[in-house]
């Protein structure tokens, strides 16, 4: 695990831009597409914003680039609390990429069918070899969770399926969700957390005793990629190390 602080958000987000474009165009200098998963939230969109801007709009070779959610929640794409709305505001529709290329979790269908139709594009995309996605990103809620593996629910238990649906009663609506299994095995995961609310909970997600029901972002450790934690100041103010 390797831990990148920055003085604020800004630098936070300048520095990981900067970080994921030259990932990205080290890891296709060996293959021929990146698959990256988009996260949702408030924190990624000043990233995205500047990844759609010169000099990244220029230097990222967007048309080898595959999309992909790590989670999304059962709203229309119309609604703004739809993450696939967000991330194609922000960056998706700024830069030039390929429709092909953007793989949505769907919400104009049932979530149950939505989780199924998308863990079937993933085990058909990832059929050959034991890695995923070559980077994931991921945000930290307040309570440790992250995608939709929320503190104390069954999600976090998952062992076998890639993705999955379930109905969050705290937020009164459905979510569907990548697992932690098939993040695991990516090449690459970056967790970004920004803000003083989330220290206490980074430093028990990092430095306490292993917990996912309560600190479900624990759950994240990839088996044999690399493991980055971008945060800023106020976000790592209580950590030891």
């Amino acid at each position: 695990m390797e831990l990148h602080i920055a003085q604020n958000t800004q630098e936070l987000s300048e520095n990981l831009a900067a970080w994921i474009s030259n990932y990205i165009q080290e890891v296709l200098q060996d293959q021929p597409i990146f698959t990256l998963v988009l996260s949702g939230g408030n924190t990624p969109k000043q990233l995205f914003a500047l990844l759609a801007k010169e000099p990244y709009k220029i230097m990222i070779p967007w048309e080898r680039i595959h999309f992909f959610w790590g989670d999304e929640r059962a709203v229309p794409f119309e609604d703004e609390r739809n993450n696939a709305r967000m991330a194609y505001e922000t960056l998706l529709d700024v830069v030039d990429i390929p429709e092909q290329n953007i793989h949505v979790m769907r919400t104009d269908i049932p979530p149950e069918e939505s989780a199924e139709a998308y863990e079937k594009i993933l085990r058909n995309y990832f059929k050959d070899g034991e890695t995923t996605f070559d980077l994931v990103l991921l945000g930290m809620g307040d309570d440790g969770h992250t995608l939709s593996l929320f503190p104390g629910t069954p999600i976090v238990h998952e062992e076998v399926a890639w993705v999955k649906s379930f109905f969050l009663s705290a937020q009164d609506m459905y979510r569907i969700t990548l697992t932690a299994p098939v993040v695991n095995q990516a090449a690459c995961v970056i967790f970004m957390t920004t803000g003083t609310g989330k220290s206490l909970t980074l430093k028990n997600v990092i430095e306490g005793t292993f917990n996912p029901d309560k600190f479900p972002s624990q759950l994240i450790r990839p088996e044999d990629g690399e493991l980055h934690w971008f945060v800023d100041e106020a976000a790592a103010g209580a950590l030891e190390m």
